[in-house]
């Protein structure tokens, strides 16, 4: 169960710091927008930042479903 809670916390982490990241892309904030190096568009990475989104969200919901699943297992019982 302790792996499973470790990809779980992951998951979480990933989609909060990516979020955040696509939202201030988006917004064209000039911490991430205000350089020479930085990207032009920052709707586009916002889009490829909110696309990983959905990628950890759907790692969260296999992870947590599996994690459901094993502990509604019961132990192997003998006769």
């Amino acid at each position: 169960m302790k792996p499973m809670f470790s990809l779980i916390v992951t998951s979480v982490f990933g989609i909060v710091i990516l979020s955040v990241l696509g939202a201030l892309f988006k917004s064209g904030h000039e911490t991430m927008l205000g350089s020479t190096g930085d990207p032009e568009d920052g709707t586009k990475v916002a889009g490829v930042l909110f696309g990983a989104v959905m990628v950890y969200a759907g790692f969260l919901l296999f992870c947590a479903g599996q994690a459901w699943l094993h502990r509604r297992e019961r132990g192997v019982q003998l006769q």
